[in-house]
């Protein structure tokens, strides 16, 4: 297939597909779900730009070009692509290794983060290579999600009270705000705190208050959507009434107006070599929060994503960021059920959110100048706490406690050595607590079941055995890290049955059987060829027999292969019988 053929053209640019049958209904819910969309972005790209130590303006220019490309590249109907919290703490947290805060060193290094791991992400995307998102679990995931919303949320308290204070995890955080206690802005407080009420009232009780009065539904919705908007415009024109930067009260200052610039991120090889890994994270880590979002949203609409295709669409947003004056973006989850409840048809919707927010880049800059940096903090807080969820612990707690351990050893890792520390411990313990069990895989001895054909295990079930026959069930594919211990339970098995004459390895379960495990099968088949033992496999998947047809292991095997369990034992019980009745 040519590389400009109409399908590959169109495996590779999903645009071409959805905009065939594009219409004028279409149009119409794109443009209802972008405007909406756009005025929960405006004051969220601010904010996350200020939590990622950026200028609020890289908030917006993150928001304009990444959502156009993903339009184009992107197979989501409904991903809302933009700065988010998780990534913009990620992205702080490794600029701040190498820059200080505010300088252009600091800017350049988070434009070519943003660089780094779009290139990433559309490299493995063309390498078909998504499955290496599956080495982050669910419970790690989660757990480290948890925990940067703890510390995002205690990060944005020194704009609430208007204090100097740092730190890289909650602890250095917590003693940072307690040594400034002392220092408290009431004002800034004043502000900070009625925003923060007024966001949560506005997030749970602004809508039912709206539906209460007779207000439709829908226009109820779109009204509870545009509350932060409300809540931002008040407090900056009390911020401006009332001249309160005379008192104390920091605002967000002077933000430039006009198109996004053009810029070029780094090529230093320094550089690289010190954000590469955090690239990979930020890149990972923002790939498994947005597929998954992506992959339930279009569910719903009976709908398919490609996840290889998705690394492509978010790998170009991020490079069209690192162009045009951006950070690292991902699907944002709140934002993008918010475009999905909005009606969003297709990716279009995205294109027409980044047009509205180019017009507020031209225009409405200005404006933002005495926006208090406590509501932007207050927008901060209300939006990461939604994603503090510690139930995770007590459902790992009950279901498997090496998760929960993984999960547990995330956050706390996470909350008190730092975000990168924090994942990283999490994946590596969920590797090798999966290393651990697939090197001890579950093994039972199986029997028939009365008047069936199943066989099942001796210690669960009534079951006929024989005593001359042993079936040992392993329900794990076979490997380096398990073959010896398949050995030494098989060899313990045999010493305790001085009757065995027939061994048989029952293997409806195994996937696959590496060299190091073929050498161990064809130990275990030597050593009872030594005991006046014969070794049988049973139910071996095509795959597998196919492999070990490449060996010459079934030219020594002492046994036979059965289709199936029960005419395994069927045939060697008759020949005994043969046997019996000859002798």
């Amino acid at each position: 297939m040519k590389l400009g053929s109409p399908a590959i053209l169109s495996r590779y640019l999903p645009i071409l597909e959805w905009g065939k049958g594009y219409d004028r209904a279409m149009f119409a819910n794109d443009m209802l779900a972008a405007v909406i969309v756009t005025i929960m972005l405006i004051p969220q790209s601010l904010a996350y730009a200020l939590l990622a130590g950026l200028p609020a303006e890289m908030g917006i220019y993150a928001s304009i070009l990444p959502i156009i490309l993903y339009a184009i590249f992107g197979t989501s109907r409904a991903l809302a692509v933009g700065p988010v919290a998780v990534v913009s703490l990620m992205t702080a947290a490794a600029v701040g290794n190498i820059a200080q805060q505010g300088t252009p060193e600091y800017i350049a290094a988070a434009i070519t983060l943003s660089f780094l791991s779009g290139a990433f992400l559309v490299a493995i995307g063309l390498l078909r290579l998504g499955f290496l998102a599956n080495f982050l679990s669910h419970p790690v995931i989660a757990g480290f999600i948890t925990a940067s919303g703890i510390i995002i949320a205690a990060s944005q308290l020194k704009h609430i009270l208007g204090v100097d204070a740092s730190g890289h995890n909650l602890f250095e955080l917590l003693v940072s705000l307690f040594g400034h206690l002392g220092e408290i802005n009431w004002m800034t407080f004043a502000i900070g705190a009625t925003a923060t009420a007024a966001l949560f009232w506005v997030r749970k009780g602004l809508k039912p208050l709206l539906v209460s009065k007779g207000m439709r539904p829908r226009t109820a919705d779109i009204a509870a959507k545009s509350g932060p908007v409300i809540v931002v415009a008040l407090t900056t024109f009390v911020a401006w009434a009332f001249s309160l930067a005379d008192h104390g009260v920091k605002t967000v200052g002077a933000v430039p107006q006009g198109l996004p610039p053009l810029t070029i991120p780094s090529f230093s090889p320094d550089l690289w070599a010190s954000l590469a890994g955090s690239a990979i994270l930020i890149s990972i880590i923002g790939f498994v929060e947005s597929v998954s979002v992506a992959q339930t949203l279009a569910a719903k609409k009976r709908q398919r994503i490609d996840p290889d295709q998705e690394l492509i669409g978010l790998g170009m947003a991020n490079l069209g960021g690192a162009f045009t004056g951006g950070y690292p973006v991902t699907g944002g989850f709140a934002r993008s059920v918010v475009n999905f409840d909005a009606g969003a048809e297709t990716p279009a919707a995205g294109a027409f959110t980044a047009l509205g927010l180019l017009m507020a880049s031209l225009f409405l800059t200005p404006l933002l100048y005495h926006l208090p940096q406590a509501t932007l903090a207050a927008t901060i807080i209300v939006a990461v706490l939604s994603l503090v969820d510690f139930s995770i612990l007590k459902k790992t707690w009950i279901y498997s406690r090496p998760d929960f351990a993984a999960v547990t050893v995330t956050i706390l890792a996470t909350l008190f050595l730092g975000v990168e520390i924090g994942v990283t411990m999490g994946v590596a313990l969920s590797i090798l607590i999966h290393l651990y069990r697939s090197s001890k895989p579950h093994m039972a001895i199986v029997g028939q079941v009365p008047g069936t054909e199943h066989y099942r295990n001796v210690l669960r079930h009534d079951v006929i055995t024989h005593e001359e026959i042993l079936t040992l069930r392993v329900d794990e594919s076979l490997y380096f890290a398990n073959a010896r211990f398949l050995e030494d339970k098989i060899y313990d098995m045999v010493a305790q049955r001085p009757k065995l004459k027939h061994v048989i390895l029952m293997c409806p379960a195994v996937n696959a059987i590496d060299m190091s495990a073929l050498e161990s099968l064809e130990a275990i088949n030597e050593r009872l060829r030594q005991l006046g033992v014969k070794f049988h496999l049973s139910e071996i998947k095509g795959p597998v027999m196919d492999r070990l047809r490449r060996s010459d292991f079934f030219g020594h095997l002492t046994g036979k292969v059965f289709l199936s369990q029960h005419q395994a034992v069927s045939t060697l019980v008759e020949e005994a019988k043969v046997q019996s009745v000859t002798g």
